[in-house]
């Protein structure tokens, strides 16, 4: 029975897996491939790279300290999570596995705009025309166009957001006409964000801008921004028993723990400021509480 099973290899799942094996317990880290860091071409705002570093080459980084130290990682899909006496039982696509504690770092999914398909978005978001996270990014766009996919106080928020950036920001309705309240369209207004109704489509990269059909025709962007939310991956949890916020978010408390006793989560699955750093700072006190209610249960080193 390992002492921990964590699911997710994002950076919150890389982190408690350092951590876990550095108190010398048995860790099995499981890697469906699907983490959402995987994706950044190049992040600038993660502490300790000035020049930046890709998502991929973090990730790997991660993986290499985490097995240096005995975390075990294994690339399988999780299907359930099943409370079993005072541990649990973690089904994948490759059988079962015991686990005395669990900790879900499953991270979420962006939703994409309909009709941009992965030959134009995956170049587009290695070339910086397509970006999903304003506060990672906002820096790189000063002053240049800038296009927002979205509507609602979701969508007004993000425009706000990057107008702190540039004075060129345009809010695009996904779908045929915008759904804004009086305060929304008089926040846009006064900060000189133009509006343009959907829908979107006909997406394509046209020499060094992203373009796309607009019920105004043709526009082209420096960087394009999908305001489109995500879905939060808490499904084990929740059919574990674990509590969940309406949008999907696991709860936990100021330890990570959530509902159900020995179960963690951490990163992008618990409500909060979708970012590595702090995916990292949560799995770090995730992975302490779980050496503490091992060790509590039965001395770890004898």
């Amino acid at each position: 029975m390992d002492d921990c099973i964590i699911i997710g290899a994002g950076p919150a799942g890389l982190t408690a897996a350092i951590y876990l094996a550095r108190c010398h317990l048995s860790i099995r880290l499981f890697d469906s491939g699907s983490s959402r860091a995987a994706m950044i071409p190049c992040t600038r705002n993660h502490a300790g790279y000035p020049e930046g570093i890709a998502g991929k080459d973090l990730l790997h980084r991660m993986r290499a300290q985490a097995e240096r130290y005995g975390a075990v990682r294994e690339a399988v899909k999780v299907t359930a999570i099943e409370p079993d006496g005072d541990g649990f039982r973690v089904r994948t696509d490759h059988g079962s596995y015991p686990a005395r504690t669990v900790l879900l770092a499953t991270g979420v999914v962006n939703h994409r705009p309909e009709g941009l398909l992965p030959d134009v978005h995956d170049p587009a978001l290695a070339r910086g025309l397509l970006r999903y996270c304003p506060i990672c990014d906002g820096y790189e766009v000063t002053d240049t166009k800038v296009g927002v996919i979205g509507t609602g106080e979701h969508g007004m928020r993000e425009a706000l957001f990057l107008r702190g950036y540039t004075s060129d920001v345009t809010l695009i309705a996904p779908e045929a006409g915008h759904r804004l309240d009086a305060a929304c369209t008089r926040a846009l207004d006064e900060a000189g964000i133009a509006r343009i109704d959907g829908p979107c489509g006909g997406w394509a990269i046209e020499g060094d801008r992203l373009a796309l059909d607009t019920a105004q025709g043709r526009m082209a962007f420096d960087s394009v921004y999908p305001a489109l939310g995500s879905r939060i991956r808490s499904h084990l949890a929740i059919a574990a028993g674990a509590l969940a916020t309406g949008e999907g978010c696991l709860e936990v408390d100021d330890h990570q723990r959530t509902s159900v006793p020995g179960l963690f989560a951490a990163g992008d699955v618990v409500k909060g400021l979708d970012q590595i750093s702090h995916a990292m700072g949560e799995a770090g006190v995730a992975a302490t509480t779980i050496r503490n209610l091992l060790s509590e249960r039965r001395p770890i080193r004898r």
